[in-house]
Order: C-alpha cells, then structure tokens, then sequence
C-alpha cells in the first residue's frame, strides 16, 4: 500500500513538473473586436448575449479593481445613474462598426478605448 502511495505521488509530481512548459507552448486566443461586437450585436441566442453581458461586465470590473490613485489613476468616470449596460453595448458595437481599423483589435482594447472617450474623467 505505501509502495503505490509513493508511486502515485512520485508519478504526480513527476508529470506536473512539465505542465508549466505545456502551458507555456499554448497560444491562447485573443477575442478580437470584431468577434466582440458580433457577440453582442443583436444575439440571436441567450448564450451570445450572456457571453456578450458577462465579458463586458467582467472588463470593466477589472478596470475598476486595478485603478490606484498613485499608480493607475482612473480614465474611465461614469457618472450615476448611469445608462444600462444595453445601451453601453449598443452605442459600443456602434462606435466600433465605425471604426473598421479597429475590428481585428483586441475586444478589451477597444472596449476601453470607447468606455475612455464615452465616459472621461474631468481634467
């Protein structure tokens, strides 16, 4: 019994030693804008605008969590109450079907380069 205890273990320790490295040679996926917008733009299915709902809400708490007054200091203000997250959407898909140099972009670049000249702070 403590003979396959230590095998197991040693087997264990022994494959995940290498699973860094396979993570390192994984490329992972950028979504672009226009895969984005085309997520968001009028989904015909609630697993689109789930995805559409939960990627733009999961950007801009993670823009609110990393800003620091010393360090990171904010560029995005929108003042309360502010519009729904639907019409944030909208106008988004619509600044950015404007913009075609910005379609093959990452999504979360040009969401915040929106949400920045949508929403700027005061000088």
């Amino acid at each position: 019994m403590k003979k396959r205890l230590l095998l197991c273990v040693t087997t264990l320790g022994f494959i995940s030693a290498f699973i860094p490295f396979a993570q390192a040679q994984e490329k992972v996926a950028v979504l672009s804008t226009q895969e984005f917008i085309v997520s968001c733009k009028s989904p015909a299915t609630s697993e689109s605008r789930n995805f559409c709902l939960g990627y733009a809400t999961g950007l801009y708490d993670t823009y609110l969590v990393t800003r620091h007054p010393s360090v990171a200091k904010p560029f995005i203000c929108v003042k309360q109450p502010g519009p729904t997250r639907d019409t944030v959407i909208s106008d988004f898909v619509k600044w950015a079907e404007a913009k075609p140099a910005l379609l093959s972009s990452p999504a979360a670049d040009s969401a915040l380069r929106y949400l920045a000249e949508r929403f700027p702070c005061p000088a």
